[in-house]
């Protein structure tokens, strides 16, 4: 019985914490009764990664074991999921909530693969716990025994859509996004389909590349940053103690996003914002995204066209600015789990009793970033979701609490209205993406009057 093993990260998250949670992982395998194939190291880029997995084909493989150290795109899980007949496993680490940067990322990695897979009809076995923790030996005896596989979990019959008159979704209907540039290889969850959004929504997009930005962006004036800037300073402390000129140019980013809003008359923009904003023009969209998500004008990173449409499809059902976020940790044992992104919520959803500090994204080390926890109060999530290839509304409800923030950036600590572990196993178990628009207030009974209208399933965590 030979298990093979591919021990995922990238080099952008702290390496030398994911090696030790590596370390502890290997152990805990080399304590059953399997024996292990495969290197036993981060396989940090395609290349090694391409080179591990032609040497595990040639191996007789009873299951293959993904060791997700750090945050990966799907890439792997997709190609798996391909050249592999055997069970396919994941195993992901959750990361103490110290308020430091997010160092691993791993729960959004498994996110990623459990969407892939949705989509490839894939069956997979997974297990979310720390290899130190008293519960990590039962946990991987069942995931190898096969008592830890993600489950399908249907919505309800799809409806036929409602004669009855309902603003929020009718509004949808002259909508239009603006797209820039590709969504990053990997991300299965940014993908969309043009022709289903106008058919069912009737909302539009027009595909615009990274370029585009960018020379919108250099075409700005000196007084139109020097008053984003202005205008920044009045909301973030500690602006000036940042890099001026990448701080410059993150303003520009700023002009040239609503630059090319005002232009095409667009209500709502998905953008590919890593790496090229960073590596290219030297500057961070993040803090620029959550300007314009404050006005109203929904802004998805990394492409996400369909997290644009649960944004603006829940900002016209609750009429506030609402905050495209990731889940990055559930944990039992708390019954919390954790809401994050890089520095992009909304100020208006910021703790009052807290602080908006400017900062550097916690990667790639570049401004202008908010920083501040997310206020106490009822919440809801909504997602426009095509996992399993079925076209389907996700809604669940929640309550944010006054906690510590449990990771740099924008961040917040929520309850679920069900327990943590359920949560995770039908999040995990319907593919769900890994983008969810997050507004205050309970809009439950309101967004399945949407999916009504639509004849979408509605399906509730």
């Amino acid at each position: 019985m030979t298990l093979g093993i591919l021990c995922l990260g990238r080099s952008t998250f702290d390496i030398r914490f994911a090696d030790e949670k590596l370390a502890g992982m290997l152990a805990a395998l080399d304590r059953t009764d399997r024996a292990i194939a495969g290197q036993r190291h981060i396989l940090l880029d395609d290349e090694s990664t391409e080179g591990a997995i032609r040497a595990l084909k040639k191996r007789s493989l009873t299951g293959l074991l993904l060791l997700q150290a750090t945050f990966t795109d799907a890439a792997t899980a997709a190609r798996a999921a391909s050249e592999f007949d055997c069970p396919i496993m994941i195993w992901a680490i959750p990361e103490p909530r110290i308020g430091g940067r997010l160092r691993l990322n791993s729960f959004c990695g498994l996110n990623l693969a459990s969407h892939a897979l949705s989509l490839r009809e894939r069956e997979f076995g997974w297990i979310y716990c720390d290899p130190q923790s008293e519960i990590a030996e039962r946990e991987l005896a069942e995931l190898l025994a096969g008592n830890r596989l993600s489950r399908r979990i249907y919505p309800h019959p799809v409806p036929e859509a409602s004669p009855l008159p309902c603003p929020p979704a009718e509004s949808l209907k002259t909508k239009r996004i603006a797209r820039l540039g590709e969504p990053p290889p990997g991300f299965d969850t940014c993908h969309y389909d043009a022709r289903q959004l106008k058919d069912v929504f009737g909302i539009s997009v027009d595909e615009l590349g990274i370029c585009d930005l960018f020379e919108a962006a250099k075409n700005s004036t000196r007084e139109d940053t020097e008053s984003l800037l202005d205008g920044a300073r009045e909301s973030l402390q500690g602006i000036d103690e940042l890099d001026a000129s990448s701080t410059s140019r993150s303003m520009e980013l700023c002009a040239g996003l609503e630059s090319i809003r005002a232009e095409g008359a667009f209500d709502a923009i998905a953008i590919r914002c890593w790496p090229e904003t960073f590596t290219e023009f030297g500057g961070a969209v993040c803090g620029p995204v959550g300007t314009l998500c404050e006005s109203k004008i929904p802004c998805a990173c990394e492409a996400d066209v369909y997290g644009s449409v649960s944004q603006l499809m829940l900002q016209e059902i609750a009429s506030q600015p609402v905050f495209l976020a990731d889940l990055a940790d559930l944990d039992s044992a708390s019954d919390t789990g954790v809401v994050w992104h890089c520095g992009q919520a909304p100020y208006s959803m910021k703790d009052p009793e807290a602080p908006a500090t400017a900062t550097v994204h916690s990667n790639r080390r570049l401004p202008l970033l908010r920083e501040f926890p997310l206020r106490p109060g009822r919440i809801t999530f909504l997602r426009v979701s095509r996992s399993f290839g079925e076209l389907k509304i996700v809604m669940a409800g929640g309550e944010m609490l006054k906690r510590p923030m449990a990771f740099t950036g924008t961040s917040g600590i929520f309850r679920f209205d069900l327990p943590a572990s359920e949560a995770l196993r039908r999040i995990i178990g319907c593919g769900l993406e890994h983008h969810m628009a997050l507004a205050y207030g309970d809009f439950r009974n309101e967004i399945r009057s949407v999916a009504a209208h639509f004849g979408l399933p509605c399906l509730e965590l």
